[in-house]
C-alpha cells in the first residue's frame, strides 16, 4: 500500500476539513434544525445517557442511513441538512463527519463528545 498513514495522521486530515464545534455551538445548531447524530455505540448511550433529540446511528451503517441520495437514508433526510456527530469524545466523530462530508453533506462533529456536553452541563437523558 503506498503511503500508510497513522491513525493520528487520518484524524488530523479529516479535522482539516471540519468547522468543529463545542457543546454549545452544537446546541445551537441542534436548536435551528441540525441533526445530531450518535455514533456512540448502544452499550455506552445504555450507560451514560442520551442527548436529547440526538439519533443514534451506530457508526457501522452511518453512511447508508445518512447518504441524500441512497435509498436506505433516513426519512427527511436531504442534501440540505446539516450534521452534528457525537461520539464519546471527539475522535471517531471526527472521522464519520468527513466522510459525511464526501457523501454531500454539511458536516461537522462535536469537540469532546458526548462526555463535553455533559461536562456542559446541557440537557442529558439518563441512561435507564
Amino acid at each position: 500500500m503506498p503511503n500508510p498513514m497513522t491513525a493520528e495522521e487520518l484524524l488530523l486530515q479529516a479535522r482539516a476539513h471540519l468547522d468543529r464545534v463545542d457543546p454549545r455551538r452544537a446546541d445551537e445548531l441542534r436548536r435551528s434544525g441540525a441533526w445530531l447524530v450518535d455514533i456512540r455505540p448502544q452499550a455506552n448511550r445504555d450507560e451514560e445517557g442520551d442527548i436529547p433529540g440526538a439519533l443514534p446511528i451506530e457508526r457501522i451503517v452511518l453512511e447508508w442511513r445518512l447518504d441524500p441520495a441512497g435509498e436506505h437514508r433516513l426519512p427527511g433526510l436531504t442534501a440540505g441538512t446539516r450534521v452534528v456527530v457525537v461520539c464519546n469524545e471527539g475522535y471517531a466523530s471526527s472521522l464519520a463527519a468527513r466522510d459525511l462530508q464526501r457523501l454531500g453533506l454539511w458536516a461537522t462533529d462535536l469537540i469532546g463528545g458526548f462526555r463535553a456536553w455533559k461536562a456542559a452541563g446541557l440537557p442529558v437523558v439518563p441512561a435507564p
